[in-house]
C-alpha cells in the first residue's frame, strides 16, 4: 500500500527491501523507517548505510510516480525534490579532485533543499582530512535541520558527536551489530542511538589483505589511538576525532582478547588503560542518551527547565560526596570484567558500598549523576538499561528494563549540576 502525503513533515516505510534482492528468496533484511526530522546515521562498514539510502530513495521517488514501493505499506509526503549524494570521485578533465566534486554536489543539495525535500547524503566529507571534515560535516548538518527537511546524513566521523552543534529536530540512528561467537557482526537494521564500530580491521581482512598487516594495523591503532587519546594527556583534538574502542568482555569476548594477546597486541594495551576507554565511552553513551531525553520532556513541558547531564567519576576506593546523601542518582557501575550495571537510588553511599561487598567487585568504579526526585531516576535508569545494549555495551542487570515504567510531571531539573 502506498499513500501519497500532502505535508512533507513525515514519512513512514513499513518493510522497506533494498530493490536489487529478492524478499522472496529470503535474502534481504526488512527495514522500517519513520522519518519526521533529518536522521545522522552511523555504522559499520558493511553495515548497510548506503543500501539503505539508496533504498529510501527507490522508495520515495516511485512512491511520488505513483507506483508500487519495494514495501509492505508506505506514507510517503509529495517531496518537491528529491536529493541522493553518494561517493564522489575525482575529475581529471576538470582539474578537480573527489572533496571538491563532493563540495560542489553538497552546494547544490544546499542550495536547492526546502523543508519539503528529502535529502540523502551518504558518507559525508569522507575525502578531505579527519577534524576539518567533521566540522564541515557538523555545520552541514546543522543547515539541513534548520531548513527542516526529511533526510539522512550517514558518517563514519565520529567526532561530530563531540562538536557543540545547533539542532533542534536531528536525531541520531545507526546500523545494528551483534555480538556472536566472539565477533561482532552488522545486523543491517536500522535502530535509535549511536554506532561507533567500524569493522574496518575486520572488512580489510574479509577483502584479502593479509594477516600481517592487519595485525600491524592493530598495533598502532591500540599504541596510538588507545594508549595517546585515552591515557589521561587530555589531548581533546585527539580524543574527539579518533572513535572509540569499544572493549566486550564475555567468555566469547575474553577468547578474542586471548587471541589478540597472541598476536602481541595485549601487551599494547594494559588493563588499566581499557577500563579508562570504556569509562569514557560509558560516559559519552549515556550523557548522549540522558540529555536526548531531557530535552524531549522539556519540549513536552514536563520539566520547568533544560539541564546538561554531567556524569561523575568515582574512581576504585574512592567514596561517593557528601552532596549526593539524600538525592536521587542515576549510576552505571564499571565492572571489573567489563560488563555494566545500572541502578538509580536515593542512597549512592549505600550502593556503592553493596556493591562492593560482592565477591570481585571491591575496585569497581562508578559514573553517577544527580536528578531530582526517584520518578525521574527510575526513567532514566530503564532508558539505559534498554538503551546501552544497543550500542554494544554489556549489562549484567538487562532484564530490569523490561517492567518499569515511570512517568514525569513538571519536574525541576534545578539540581541536576554536579559537584564533586
Amino acid at each position: 500500500d502506498t499513500e501519497p502525503l500532502d505535508g512533507a513533515d513525515r514519512m513512514k516505510i513499513t518493510g522497506l527491501s533494498p530493490y536489487w534482492f529478492d524478499v522472496a528468496q529470503g535474502s534481504a533484511v526488512q527495514n522500517t523507517v519513520d522519518m519526521q526530522s533529518l536522521f545522522l546515521l552511523t555504522g559499520p562498514n558493511g553495515g548497510g548505510k548506503s543500501s539503505l539510502l539508496r533504498s529510501i530513495c527507490a522508495a520515495a521517488l516511485l512512491g511520488i510516480c505513483g507506483f508500487m514501493v519495494p514495501a509492505e505499506s508506505a506514507l510517503i509526503p509529495h517531496f518537491d525534490s528529491i536529493m541522493l549524494h553518494m561517493k564522489s570521485y575525482d575529475s581529471p578533465a576538470d582539474g578537480k579532485s573527489s572533496f571538491q566534486i563532493e563540495m560542489s554536489e553538497i552546494r547544490s543539495l544546499i542550495t536547492g533543499a526546502t523543508s519539503r525535500s528529502l535529502v540523502l547524503v551518504d558518507e559525508i566529507c569522507r575525502g578531505t582530512e579527519t577534524a576539518k571534515g567533521t566540522c564541515i560535516a557538523g555545520s552541514i548538518v546543522e543547515t539541513l535541520d534548520t531548513v527542516g527537511c526529511l533526510g539522512i546524513v550517514s558518517t563514519h566521523l565520529h567526532g561530530i558527536f563531540y562538536l557543540p552543534l545547533t539542532t533542534k529536530n536531528t536525531i541520531y540512528k545507526a546500523m545494528g551489530t551483534e555480538y556472536v561467537d566472539g565477533q561482532t557482526r552488522p545486523t543491517w537494521k536500522l535502530i535509535d542511538g549511536i554506532c561507533k564500530e567500524s569493522l574496518a580491521f575486520e572488512t580489510a581482512q574479509k577483502e584479502g589483505i593479509s594477516e600481517t598487516i592487519i595485525q600491524r594495523a592493530e598495533e598502532l591503532y591500540f599504541s596510538v589511538y588507545a594508549t595517546d587519546a585515552f591515557s589521561g594527556r587530555n589531548d581533546k583534538k585527539l580524543e574527539i576525532f579518533t572513535s572509540d574502542v569499544h572493549v566486550h568482555t564475555s567468555d566469547e569476548a575474553s577468547d578474542q582478547l586471548s587471541s589478540i594477546s597472541k598476536r602481541s597486541i595485549h601487551s599494547k594495551i594494559d588493563s588499566r588503560n581499557r577500563m579508562e576507554i570504556l569509562r569514557k565511552e560509558v560516559e559519552s553513551a549515556v550523557t548522549i542518551i540522558c540529555q536526548k531525553r531531557l530535552i524531549e520532556l522539556y519540549k513536552k513541558k514536563n520539566t520547568s527547565e533544560l539541564a546538561e547531564v554531567n556524569c561523575v567519576l568515582i574512581a576504585a576506593r574512592e567514596q561517593p560526596p557528601p552532596s549526593t546523601i539524600g538525592a536521587s542518582s542515576v549510576y552505571v557501575m564499571l565492572r571489573p570484567d567489563k560488563r555494566l550495571y545500572v541502578g538509580e537510588t536515593d542512597d549512592l553511599e549505600g550502593r556503592v558500598r553493596a556493591h562492593r561487598s560482592k565477591e570481585g567487585m571491591h575496585n569497581a568504579s562508578f559514573l553517577y549523576f544527580l536528578v531530582p526526585g526517584k520518578s525521574m531516576a527510575c526513567q532514566l535508569e530503564t532508558l539505559l538499561i534498554n538503551q546501552l545494549p544497543n550500542q554494544g555495551f554489556q549489562l549484567s542487570n538487562i532484564a530490569d528494563g523490561k517492567h518499569r515504567n515511570f512517568g514525569t510531571s513538571n519536574l525541576s531539573l534545578e539540581s541536576l549540576a554536579l559537584n564533586r
